[in-house]
């Protein structure tokens, strides 16, 4: 080896090793060392002069350094580099322009036009021939994650491979052809058969799936629809008749608050015959507050039933047995009784929840309705109190 290549070769692990990312697990000193060897193997089977042998050489050492300093445009940056050391070990121009016109040769869409490029192409893909492939495009596959070039599953990068040895990628020259070209056959030979296992296993599994699927919907009967159905309706009739008592329960307490205000303010200066005036506006101004307390009242009132049923309401199946104002005042072991009747009877029970739920339904037409009264009966009592305290203060006057 030349003093020039040793040189280089110290230059390239130094620079990789304190420069190189630690997300370049492919492109690192071990690839740049298996293209040099690659690139050996094929000048040393050729008939090249000296100086086309060392330039080779000297591409396959220097083609990668770009990435020390980034991932993007590599050969670029590697020709910068290149050209900075070569002219520090004050190697001609002409040489330089050549080792130049070799790095940017291994670009993957680049055609090669001479016999040097064809030889530093075959070498740099000199792996797609060898045993360890598979462990080499992996780690090109995750230094391709890692440095967000792209971010490609086991099987899409698996398909993007066959890909390029089916339709991207040849060897150029006549020693890969010979020796490289039947193992890098054999390896596509492995990924192709990798890829229908694949295939196999994603069947297999997409019809365990759905046969599950299928054994889950043949399980679900149409009564797990029906029981959300209640669960769903009974909830909703819940919620509106809690915020049915909420505004209830707001109104009675505004009112409760403004009647305060009145008793303790305004009717002790009634007294005074000065103020006479204003007891035909408190007058009115109370008596709709009161209408509102109450109206506010019967919105909220529990209404509580009997609290008994007969043998015969249950043969007939006409008691709810789950209202708590049906069964109340009764002895345990007769509710018991009934109830057990009830659960052995599907038909019973769907026939007591359609009622529960058209009661709860009933019961909150009913609270809604006097809520509305009451709200209108508190603004309409607001606007005329107002308007007759106007008119007091205007007669006043």
């Amino acid at each position: 080896m030349s003093s020039l290549l040793e040189k280089t070769e110290h230059y390239v692990s130094e620079l990789f090793e304190k420069e190189l990312p630690n997300s370049c697990i492919y492109h690192n000193y071990d690839h740049t060392k298996r293209v040099f060897k690659s690139t050996k193997e094929i000048i040393d089977s050729i008939n090249i002069s000296d100086e086309d042998k060392e330039v080779l050489l000297l591409t396959a050492l220097l083609h990668d350094t770009g990435y020390s300093k980034s991932s993007e445009n590599h050969e670029e940056r590697s020709v910068e580099i290149a050209k900075e050391f070569l002219m520090n070990q004050n190697v001609p121009k002409e040489v330089i322009d050549k080792i130049s016109m070799q790095i940017m040769a291994t670009k993957m869409e680049h055609e090669p036009i001479n016999v040097l490029e064809e030889i530093i192409r075959d070498a740099d893909a000199s792996h797609f021939a060898k045993d360890y492939y598979g462990e080499t495009s992996e780690l090109l596959r995750r230094e391709f994650k890692l440095n967000n070039v792209k971010d490609l599953n086991t099987s899409e990068w698996l398909k993007a491979n066959i890909d390029l040895f089916q339709n991207k990628h040849r060897y150029y020259t006549a020693y890969a052809k010979h020796h490289w070209e039947p193992k890098k056959e054999a390896n596509l030979i492995k990924m192709l058969e990798e890829q229908e296992k694949i295939k196999k296993q994603s069947k297999k599994k997409n019809k365990k799936e759905k046969e599950k699927l299928k054994q889950l919907f043949k399980e679900e009967s149409p009564e797990k629809g029906i029981q959300t159905l209640f669960r769903v309706t009974l909830r909703n009739h819940l919620k509106l008749s809690d915020i049915a008592d909420t505004k209830a329960n707001i109104l009675l307490s505004v009112n409760a608050i403004i009647i305060s205000l009145a008793l303790s303010n305004l009717i002790p200066k009634l007294d005074n015959p000065s103020n006479q005036y204003l007891i035909m506006p408190t007058m009115v101004f109370i008596v709709f507050c009161i209408a509102s307390i109450i109206l506010s009242v019967l919105a909220t009132r529990p209404n509580v039933t009997s609290g008994e049923f007969t043998r015969k309401e249950i043969e007939e199946k006409k008691v709810n047995l789950l209202f708590f104002g049906n069964f109340h005042k009764m002895p345990l072991d007769e509710y018991k009784s009934a109830m057990t009747e009830l659960m052995n009877d599907k038909e019973y029970i769907y026939d007591t929840m359609i009622k529960d739920l058209y009661f709860l339904g009933k019961v909150l037409h009913k609270k809604y309705k006097i809520l509305r009264i009451t709200y209108m009966v508190f603004m309409i009592g607001i606007i005329t109190s107002a308007i007759s305290f106007m008119i007091a203060f205007n007669t006043l006057q």
